[in-house]
């Protein structure tokens, strides 16, 4: 790197530079710790669980790419897969093989998924999805729940979650007051608003979109009949009920959350894991929705490097290597381990702190009261987790570094490894 920079930590030197040339000195604003203080730190290489920062610390990683690391870091069977690919061209911007073998894994795991379109990301697989319920039910509302993120675009940038409400600042600028207005902001796990909504303006509403585990906001679960009473209510009004599981998709099980709560959404959202790594999103469903799409149908949509065959050669390696592994058993597991270790200390330090998790992706919430939605998420004691997180970056251990993230296992955390986080964890919550 040919930078003049003065003496000091090379992390340091490289945000100070940073700073000078990109908003912030991060390309995406959770980055920059506002949330717990310090400056962040700069990634030199990874591999499995670990991470090593430029200035050669090494640190146990739970943020694992914000997801798509589920095998691990750098996992060789799909740097392989991209290797291959790219011998053979970055992109092509025509069809390429690679996109009808993902297109047609997508549709084998997820039951409820009969056509899919690939893009970018998965603030483009949302966005999108919104556009196809608009233009399929000829409706202009939207709904949405408190604290559930579902990208950047304007129509979901309201009473959002992740870095939005990390910095306090929920509701963006820049979005107009048109946009605001056509989507309607509901308490999750809130049956009583969600009927009183309906029998009102069911008749307007396009769209209805969940995270069905919302994760944006921490990770926080559903009430039993909850996500029943969306598909339910949905179904009755004649609205597209949207499954936001570019988090949870193929995170959580083959079929996502829906396969484990059964329910079957009318569009489901993916990305992440489904990338390998690289940039892509996914939007699908219901056959007779989705051929509303161009070039069959009036609802435009396009993008210059969706389907790009490098990064679905990553994808397409990385979920035929968790089939291989039998891996959702196998995160179970690592995950029941840590959820021991977690509700052990909890009960030796006697802390009433809230712990939450589903397969290999978890919270704990530095508060006493049950977290049903973002107002209970937001009772957290934000000192405390501050002072939580630096002490275990300081002794070798990677959280995400807001309260209101998720954390998230890989098939390259060890039971050495979840020792070690254990026993850096006790330390942090006893020095409180």
């Amino acid at each position: 790197m040919r930078f003049a920079m003065p003496n000091g930590p090379l992390s340091s030197k490289l945000f100070d530079l940073a700073k000078q040339y990109i908003p912030g000195g991060v390309n995406s604003p959770v980055r920059a710790f506002r949330n717990v203080g310090g400056d962040p730190f700069f990634v030199r290489r990874a591999k499995g669980c670990r991470i090593w920062d430029v200035d050669g610390r090494e640190l146990i990683d739970f943020v694992g790419t914000w997801g798509p690391a589920i095998l691990g870091h750098a996992p060789v069977t799909v740097i392989e897969a991209i290797h291959t690919a790219a011998k053979e061209g970055v992109s092509f911007g025509i069809p390429n093989p690679y996109e009808v073998e993902m297109a047609r894994t997508i549709c084998e795991w997820v039951p409820s998924i009969e056509k899919v379109r690939m893009v970018s990301s998965g603030t483009e697989a949302t966005m999108s999805a919104i556009r196809l319920a608009r233009g399929f039910t000829g409706r202009h509302r939207l709904v949405k729940f408190d604290g559930c993120y579902h990208g950047h675009s304007d129509s979901l940038l309201v009473a959002a979650g992740s870095g939005a409400l990390t910095h306090g600042n929920p509701d963006s600028a820049g979005v107009p007051p048109a946009f605001a207005e056509l989507t309607t902001v509901l308490p999750f796990n809130d049956e009583a608003a969600l009927e009183e909504l309906f029998a009102a303006r069911g008749h307007e509403i396009a769209a209805l979109i969940v995270e069905p585990y919302p994760a944006n906001a921490g990770l926080i679960l559903p009430k039993p009949g909850f996500l029943q009473k969306l598909r339910d209510i949905t179904a009755k009004h004649g609205t597209v009920l949207i499954f936001d599981e570019v988090m949870t998709g193929f995170r959580l099980a083959k079929g996502g959350v829906q396969e484990l709560e059964g329910i079957k959404p009318d569009l489901t959202c993916l990305g992440k894991v489904i990338g390998g790594g690289l940039p892509v999103g996914a939007f699908g469903g219901r056959a007779d929705i989705m051929d509303h799409l161009a070039p069959l149908g009036p609802v435009y949509q396009a993008g210059t490097l969706s389907g790009n065959p490098v990064a679905l050669a990553a994808g397409l390696a990385q979920l035929r290597e968790l089939e291989k592994q039998n891996g959702y058993v196998h995160l179970e597991a690592i995950g029941q381990v840590m959820e021991e270790a977690v509700l052990e200390v909890l009960r030796r330090k006697g802390l009433g702190y809230r712990w939450y998790r589903r397969g290999s992706m978890f919270c704990l919430f530095f508060t006493e009261t049950e977290v049903h939605n973002l107002q209970d998420a937001k009772t957290a004691d934000l000192a405390a987790f501050r002072k939580f997180f630096h002490h275990c970056l300081d002794h070798g251990v990677y959280f995400a570094p807001s309260q209101f993230e998720t954390g998230f296992i890989s098939l390259a955390h060890t039971q050495a490894e979840m020792e070690r986080t254990a026993e850096v964890a006790s330390a942090a919550l006893a020095a409180l």
